[in-house]
């Protein structure tokens, strides 16, 4: 592991981003916020203004050269994701603004054309809102019902509630591959397959896992997964819902208007092909277009090595907290991403994360989007440090020597 985190030249990277060589008042930014949103490559926001500068025009449908451009662009970043992802067609990759609107793509879909009263849709305790909301509105709609496979102390779901939960009752498997809050890596393929041995739809939400190692939607097998591309290193308002051709195909649109129609008459209008069947209107095209070059950016790195430093980070983040009195670290999977969520036993988590914003350290508190979870620990919110690959060791040693101020005002 050694060896790979060697290859990992972390002054080159840090200087690929602008962002972390500033100051916060007279403290160096310590950017751990992560997994709220990365920071963004001199590459990416360079491909964003040069759109702009170069060749904006709207796509498609145009007869001109900057049209043409713009087209062979966004649809060669299309490309790039399908590869990224290892998905089948580029035409199951469909650009949304995030992983919230693929969920709600995919859930008012299903209640409206799969799910009838009293079929089971089932997510987890450590489900992000986005991943729980769409569903309540999807029995809202049609009659079904949500059940929630319970966490564990350890942060870790209960497996054997698992398989109790999942029957031929349930018509949906819906769940996080890791979790924002908690930073646990989920047996994603193995549930995906116990779900669809009932004949269950799947769907995975890949947002804090596409940034930190490689997502295989072959591999996985899952029927839909999700993702947003300012999680990896891209700009905010895109991201992609992958699909199973044939679940793609028998889903409705989510909206209607321009790109996603073949033919309109006032009497009848009949849809387009994948992927722009779910892409109406004009899309984002230039942050489409960046959201490739993000993708470019992370296959120029050696995975492998980006793996092995962010371990090393969250065993160092881990030892810290854990070597503090009075902090209790939420969430210890075996399997972790590179999170570590904490609460203290004087302090509330927001005055933590105010204090320690004053010596330039960026981190989050609260509820993380996840009030059903911090609900089941008995929490109001977590401090939250998430980080990436572009963090270093010497942060986390000046955030724990801050860590000790702040916590000694508060004591």
């Amino acid at each position: 592991m050694g060896e790979q985190t060697q290859t990992l030249d972390l002054v080159s990277i840090r200087n690929d981003f602008p962002i972390l060589n500033q100051k916060i008042g007279k403290h160096p930014l310590i950017y751990f916020d992560n997994g709220a949103t990365t920071q963004k490559p001199l590459s990416v926001i360079q491909s964003i203004e040069n759109y702009y500068k170069t060749f904006n025009a709207n796509i498609h449908r145009g007869a001109h050269f900057l049209a043409d451009k713009g087209t062979t662009a966004f649809e060669g970043s299309r490309e790039k994701l399908k590869n990224f992802i290892n998905a089948e067609t580029a035409e199951q990759v469909i650009f949304t603004k995030g992983t919230t609107e693929s969920f709600n793509i995919v859930a008012s879909g299903l209640a409206k054309s799969y799910l009838k009263a009293g079929d089971e849709i089932l997510i987890t305790g450590m489900e992000h809102h986005a991943n729980i909301v769409p569903w309540q509105m999807a029995c809202e709609t049609s009659g079904a019902i949500l059940k929630v496979i319970p966490v564990l102390e350890n942060g870790e779901l209960d497996m054997e509630s698992a398989e109790k939960l999942l029957s031929e009752k349930t018509k949906v498997l819906s769940f996080v591959y890791v979790s924002n809050s908690l930073g646990t890596i989920n047996p994603a393929k193995e549930l995906i397959q116990k779900a669809q041995k009932l004949g269950a739809l799947t769907m995975l939400d890949c947002a804090q896992a596409v940034g930190h190692f490689a997502v295989d939607v072959q591999d996985l097998g899952a029927d839909f997964i999700a993702f947003s591309g300012h999680k990896m290193f891209g700009p905010t308002g895109i991201g992609i819902l992958y699909g199973k051709k044939n679940q793609l195909e028998n889903l409705p649109p989510f909206q209607g208007g321009g790109e996603m129609i073949k033919e309109v008459t006032f009497e009848k209008t009949t849809y387009n092909e994948l992927p722009f069947k779910f892409e109406a209107g004009t899309p984002n095209i230039a942050d489409g277009i960046a959201l490739g070059t993000a993708v470019d950016y992370i296959q120029s790195l050696d995975r492998q090595a980006v793996e092995a430093h962010e371990l090393e980070l969250l065993q160092l983040a881990t030892n810290i907290i854990e070597n503090k009195a009075g902090l209790r670290i939420i969430g210890t999977a075996t399997h972790k991403s590179s999170v570590v969520s904490f609460v203290s036993d004087h302090a509330h988590p927001s005055d933590l994360g105010t204090l320690l914003d004053q010596y330039g350290i960026a981190v989050r508190t609260g509820h993380h989007c996840c009030q059903p979870l911090m609900r089941r620990f008995e929490i109001p919110g977590t401090v939250r440090i998430s980080l990436s690959f572009y963090n270093t060791k010497e942060e986390l040693n000046a955030f724990s020597g801050h860590l000790d101020k702040v916590l000694g005002m508060l004591s």
